[in-house]
């Protein structure tokens, strides 16, 4: 009884603190939450090509960047087309004297269409179709321009000619009215005939009455170059240009237009009639491949003429140089210039030929068409264009990632301490050749592709090594560091040294394998007792159908003296 005394007093003990808990009070409704401020609207973006560093292709990629925005005495253009000159592909490659440290977005030239104008800007209006010139940054969908850099387009021109024609045919207008002074019944020869400025050289040339014109170009280009002028083509592959100029025009040329450099500077300048004029504008021959190639910017350089003034006035010849980047204080000059060339296009005397059109994601291809002199006119680039898939068997442009040389010094060096090397490996290829010449050719391109290119991937160091040396380069073809001989000479003598090595004459396999059989047995001899020298010499010179007096006579007394002996 006790435990269930006890146990129902827990149980109402239990049911009284039950009934003694508050009842829970009714949630109050939740306060209206304040309203969140209104976001600011996102900055405008466009699509824009930048160039993150110097080296191949896959340095170039498009980013969305900030609008530009229309500032004081500016315009605001939509782009529809812009130009790509070969200044650009030696700015990726880090060859360029006006480079800007990247990331940077390039594109000098473009044609679009007038949103905005800027304060104090007049004589232009929104809606207008325009062409852009600039140092850089063109290659945008939105640009802001300098009013004073901005031309209205002819109504019948379109917007890839319009982009097409500044800097190649103002480059091309400056040398030939300008340095080269051309008048009727003068000569000219236009290297790269089928690119966009010797394309423009070539109309422009026409304008003057009786021109004659030689242009070198590869043989698939000569029809093309001939229907725009050009009166001989020469295939600069096959044939010596020089050479094919003399045969027509055993004077020379009156006007030379040098894109090239190095020893085609040298022969330019030969090629000279008295009172000609060579204009060099670009050194092309410095651009060998994707990637930028130290060793044949010292070979472009170390052929290179070097001229006295004493010998110009000996010859009456005369050497120019330009550059339309340099020409920024000359706004005025560049405008009344590019006014004549806009007057020539609405009159029908020159026309702009248009190669290829690239969306902005295709930047690489497009390069990659000029690199490899597979142009025929102007390579342009469009921001409206969408992506086309290469076509099946075009090789996509490679990435120097995959396969990047180590610097120019540590290739030299290398160079040097492997002699002893490979004179061991030539034992081992010339046994292996014996047993599988297929399987040891593969292993040769292996080796050499491992000793020349290789996958050493370049330290910082390594970069700014190189670097150093490109900028020396180019001061000297820019002639902005007279004594670099003095500050570098170790430098260029290493270069000297590998350029030599590069060019000498490697033996054939064939003649290799012939070294390592054993030597033929000589035929014996056979003498032949002889009475009378005099009548074996001419019985020799008879069989050898040689005349006999043909040969120098050292001492003509003494044959004299020999011949009565013999007559006696």
């Amino acid at each position: 009884m006790a435990e269930g005394g006890d146990a129902a007093t827990v149980a109402h003990e239990a049911g009284n603190a039950v009934q003694e808990t508050p009842k829970a009070e009714p949630e109050k409704a939740a306060a209206p939450a304040e309203p969140a401020p209104p976001a600011e609207p996102a900055e405008p973006t466009v699509r824009t090509i930048v160039l993150t560093g110097h080296g191949g292709y896959d340095k170039l990629s498009v980013q969305q960047k900030p609008q530009p925005k229309a500032g004081k005495g500016e315009v605001l253009v939509r782009v529809k087309a812009a130009g790509l000159n070969f200044s650009e592909l030696m700015v990726r490659q880090g060859l360029h004297d006006r480079m800007t440290k990247p990331p940077v977005v390039l594109g000098m030239e473009a044609a679009g269409v007038i949103e905005e104008l800027g304060e104090d800007v007049s004589g232009l209006e929104v809606g207008q179709n325009v062409i852009c010139l600039a140092q850089t940054g063109m290659w945008r969908e939105i640009v802001a321009v300098p009013a004073t850099n901005v031309f209205i387009m002819p109504e019948e021109m379109s917007y890839e000619e319009g982009a097409a024609i500044p800097l190649s045919y103002l480059t091309a207008y400056f040398m030939l009215f300008d340095f080269g002074n051309l008048r009727p019944g003068k000569s000219l020869l236009v290297h790269i005939a089928a690119g966009g400025v010797g394309w423009a050289a070539t109309q422009l040339a026409k304008t003057v009455d009786n021109v004659t014109i030689f242009g070198t170009a590869s043989a698939s280009k000569h029809d093309a170059i001939k229907e725009n002028g050009v009166d001989h083509p020469i295939d600069y592959r096959t044939r010596d240009y020089a050479e094919e100029i003399k045969n027509i025009s055993p004077k020379g040329v009156d006007v030379v237009l040098d894109p090239l450099g190095g020893a085609d500077t040298s022969k330019g300048l030969q090629l000279l009639r008295p009172m000609g004029k060579i204009v060099t504008y670009g050194s092309a021959n410095m651009v060998k491949g994707e990637n930028r190639n130290l060793m044949k910017m010292a070979k472009t350089l170390w052929q290179s003429t070097s001229v006295s003034p004493v010998s110009l006035v000996k010859t009456n010849k005369a050497i120019a140089g330009f550059q339309l980047a340099h020409l920024t204080g000359e706004i005025e000059l560049v405008r009344s210039a590019f006014q004549d060339i806009l007057n020539m296009y609405k009159d029908g005397k020159i026309k702009p030929r248009i190669d290829s059109v690239w969306a902005f994601e295709q930047v690489a291809e497009a390069m990659q068409q000029m690199n490899e002199r597979r142009n025929i006119g102007k390579v342009i680039l469009s921001p409206e264009k969408e992506p086309t898939k290469p076509a099946e068997g075009d090789a996509a442009p490679t990435s120097p990632l995959k396969k990047k040389k180590p610097s120019l010094f540590r290739r030299l060096s290398k160079r040097a301490s492997r002699s002893k090397d490979e004179g061991e490996k030539k034992d081992e290829v010339k046994n292996a050749k014996k047993e599988s010449p297929i399987k040891q050719e593969e292993q040769e391109k292996a080796d050499d592709n491992k000793a020349t290119n290789g996958h050493v991937q370049q330290t910082p160091e390594d970069e700014k090594i190189e670097d150093e040396a490109a900028e020396k380069l180019r001061a000297r073809l820019s002639g902005g560091d007279p004594n670099i001989e003095d500050t570098d000479k170790q430098t260029e003598e290493k270069v000297d040294e590998a350029v030599k090595q590069e060019e000498a004459p490697t033996e054939p396999a064939a003649q290799e394998e012939k070294k390592d059989e054993a030597p033929a047995e000589e035929p014996e001899k056979i003498e032949v007792a002889v009475e009378n020298p005099a009548e074996t010499d001419d019985a020799k010179a008879a069989a050898a159908d040689v005349v006999p007096d043909d040969k120098p006579v050292e001492n003509e007394e003494k044959a004299d003296g020999d011949a009565s002996q013999e007559a006696n």
